[in-house]
């Protein structure tokens, strides 16, 4: 439900062709929808500009479809985070213009393709090729919700002159997210380079004392640079959606 939704309702009451009773009933629904063991926030529309995601992880297969097919029936865009094949599989058979982008272990339903802002675009980097995943959470995120948005993956400081071939690239940004394992040093060389926020997405890329992702998000933490927030390991989708916000304020 979101604020056209809620227009043309009351207009349709306005003009008789809904009843009173046709009106409360979706009406009551705005709060939330009580399913038992969920309870689905359809209001998250109308005050933060984007429907309540879907965090798959440690929910049943059976949990997640009934989510997102409730989800469906009310907006145009929905997102299901960490998902499974056999999650994707089970939305599609209720949903069926689900789509399953398997890298970023997402499934999306795209029904309004927002025109974004060609001048603002969100970058998404990546210090190596096994940051990818968390990137492409952060980049799908950021695209369902509306944004512009470019990719240049595989530009870590072990081999510092592949970052600066981007230069342009990276100015020309509105907002960048850096996605980085290991110690995670990418994000202070970006940040050092740029006026534009930069949204330090640390990952679980590591040998055995980054410690899951801890090494590069405590480095990331203690960035000298300025200008440079941080979400958490693997955070991709929360990359995504501070990005989103950020580029969209005027």
């Amino acid at each position: 439900m979101d604020m056209d939704n809620l227009r043309n309702l009351l207009q349709e009451f306005h003009a008789s062709r809904l009843s009173l009773e046709e009106t409360l009933s979706t009406l009551k629904m705005l709060p939330y929808e009580d399913l038992d063991f969920a309870k689905i926030d359809h209001h998250r529309m109308m005050r933060q500009g984007f429907p309540e995601v879907v965090f798959c992880l440690g929910k049943t297969v059976a949990q997640v479809a009934t989510i997102m097919e409730h989800l469906a029936v009310h907006n145009k865009n929905i997102l299901g985070t960490r998902a499974t094949m056999d999650m994707y599989v089970a939305v599609k058979a209720v949903v069926p213009d689900a789509e399953y982008i398997e890298i970023a272990n997402l499934i999306v339903v795209k029904r309004d393709k927002l025109e974004p802002d060609d001048k603002r675009v969100v970058l998404v980097m990546t210090a190596g090729t096994s940051d990818i995943p968390a990137a492409e959470e952060a980049a799908v995120t950021a695209e369902v919700m509306g944004n512009k948005f470019e990719r240049i993956y595989d530009v870590g400081v072990a081999g510092i002159h592949r970052l600066f071939a981007h230069q342009q690239s990276i100015q020309k940004a509105n907002v960048l997210i850096v996605a980085a394992g290991m110690e995670g040093a990418l994000v202070s060389v970006v940040g050092g380079m740029v006026d534009k926020p930069v949204i330090a997405l640390p990952t679980s890329v590591g040998y055995g004392a980054n410690f899951g992702g801890l090494a590069a998000l405590l480095s990331m933490l203690n960035s000298c640079a300025a200008g440079v927030s941080v979400v958490n390991i693997d955070n991709g989708f929360g990359a995504g959606r501070l990005a989103s916000i950020i580029n969209k304020m005027r």
